[in-house]
């Protein structure tokens, strides 16, 4: 099965950019595996709690998708500067109290392993 690895660096209200990565991921799942990497402001997407009044809740899809196996990943330097921090132990597929279950934040080496592994690399930023 061929992989795509979607890289996000857009804060969730910011742009459509998490809206377009979450429609592209869930056509892609039936003929790819799918990495999503949040890297600058697209870590806050998973963050609990969120309650956009004109906007769909942009975490939930996210969950969502990884409930339905894509892996996604958040930069642990671009969260840790934004307050998320990754705990040992993990929650519900997550390991960050602040974050949706099923996201994770991790180091940019993983992104570089996801690349590797990707048949196809779109990057969603500005």
């Amino acid at each position: 099965m061929k992989t795509l690895t979607i890289v996000l660096t857009d804060g969730p209200y910011i742009s459509e950019y998490a809206d377009i990565a979450y429609k592209l991921a869930e056509a892609a799942l039936e003929n790819h595996k799918v990495n999503m990497f949040l890297y600058l402001d697209a870590v806050h997407i998973p963050k609990k709690g969120q309650d956009p009044s004109f906007f769909t809740n942009a975490g939930q899809l996210f969950s969502g998708l990884a409930e339905k196996g894509v892996v996604i990943r958040a930069c642990a330097r671009c969260a840790g500067a934004r307050g998320y921090i990754p705990e040992e132990e993990i929650i519900q597929g997550s390991n960050c109290r602040d974050y949706l279950p099923g996201i994770r934040i991790t180091s940019l080496y993983e992104l570089s392993e996801m690349l590797g592994k990707s048949d196809r690399v779109i990057s969603l930023s500005r």
